[in-house]
């Protein structure tokens, strides 16, 4: 992954947030991580990469913004299920948009949601992983990027 690949994240989470919320969100300078220390909020929307890339993309939030955010939407039930399902649709819907710049083979899986900011999550081994950081309505949030 390069400077402007990444750059292709952070554009798609900007234009995700302006798009669904109207208020874009704040991105950070992206940053390598070491794997063990990768960052982890509430819930957490996991995309496996597949075909000419390999890896994953992952969207981690604290629930106050997917709260909002569902709140937004017209949403009163802002249970940790409809919280999680958020999680996963907005790592579903970034991967899918970077697959459109990418192209045809870079592959997405369903997503898996992981619950609880104690969880760790793994990327593969042998992929450097990047975080993006993130702010939305003044809290903070991470897209890591682990594609090769």
């Amino acid at each position: 992954m390069d400077e402007q690949q990444l750059r292709i994240f952070v554009a798609i989470i900007q234009h995700y947030f302006a798009q669904e919320t109207g208020r874009p969100a704040e991105v950070g300078s992206p940053y390598l991580c070491d794997p063990l220390q990768l960052p982890v909020h509430d819930f957490t929307g996991v995309i496996g990469i597949s075909g000419n890339r390999k890896g994953c993309v992952y969207f981690s939030s604290p629930r106050e913004i997917l709260r909002e955010m569902l709140l937004r939407a017209g949403e009163t039930d802002v249970c940790d299920e409809n919280l999680a399902d958020l999680a996963g649709e907005i790592a579903n819907t970034i991967s899918g948009n970077a697959r459109r710049e990418f192209g045809h083979e870079f592959l997405i899986s369903v997503p898996v949601v992981v619950h609880g900011s104690d969880q760790r999550i793994s990327v593969p081994k042998d992929v450097r992983a990047y975080v993006i950081p993130f702010r939305w309505h003044k809290i903070d949030a991470s897209l890591v990027v682990s594609v090769m």
